[in-house]
């Protein structure tokens, strides 16, 4: 029985967000109370597209297959809207600018032979979140977000083998941790988005030249992922 009480005592303690933490002097300690504030974000992302075969045979009896096989880092850029709450929610709109691309490679089952291509996107998005955070540590605090956005393609390069809608929506989560410092918080931010919509574009009267029609015609469905690595200045 007295094991018993020491083990929960033990894990009380350990389960307390202040145990073996040293009482520092908080940075701006009334930051998290403001009803509205501004901010920016920059970071680097990786775009994807999580790609649907069809099986189409061509009229010279070819089946290409398609995938992504590496990931070029893209670049990010936005303003933070945040509205407070209650003392562990924020309702944040955080319009963004994503300047990357997607490299494609497309090999006929039967012989082999690959081609290649290139999607630069360049679009913008306007996430609307939920920021759900912890109890405020010293000078750190731990959040989750997660919520819905819309976006919308800048330049969409037309005769191109592969052509993308220019409107996609989707859902995105993520994780990070506000670092109180005495000007304003910084926030590393890692966040998931994944598109909802079949960004595919069905009609390619735009194509010049009718031998690149087999490649959108070998696939049924694509739709948009991305990865964001984020630093948030509030």
């Amino acid at each position: 029985m007295r094991k018993i009480f020491l083990l929960v005592i033990v894990l009380s303690a350990l389960s307390d967000p202040t145990y073996g933490q040293q009482q520092k002097l908080q940075n701006r300690p009334y930051a998290d109370h403001k009803i509205f504030h501004l901010g920016f974000t920059i970071g680097v992302h990786t775009q994807d597209l999580m790609l649907t075969q069809s099986g189409h045979t061509d009229e010279n009896g070819e089946v290409w297959f398609s995938e992504i096989p590496s990931y070029s880092p893209g670049f990010s850029v936005g303003i933070i809207t945040d509205l407070y709450l209650n003392r562990f929610m924020n309702l944040r709109a955080i319009p963004t600018l994503h300047l990357g691309s997607k490299n494609l490679v497309f090999k006929e089952q039967a012989s082999g032979e690959t081609f290649k291509t290139g999607l630069r996107n360049n679009y913008v998005t306007l996430p609307l979140q939920v920021k759900l955070v912890s109890t405020r540590i010293n000078n750190y605090r731990p959040y989750l977000v997660a919520g819905t956005y819309g976006s919308i393609e800048l330049a969409s390069r037309k005769n191109q083998p592969i052509l993308l809608k220019p409107y996609d929506y989707g859902v995105e989560i993520g994780i990070g941790c506000d670092f109180y410092l005495p000007y304003f918080n910084l926030c590393p931010e890692l966040k998931f988005c994944f598109g909802l919509n079949d960004m595919l574009e069905r009609d390619r009267s735009d194509l010049m030249d009718k031998e690149l029609i087999k490649y959108p015609l070998s696939l049924a469905r694509a739709t948009q992922r991305m990865i964001v690595l984020s630093f948030n200045f509030e």
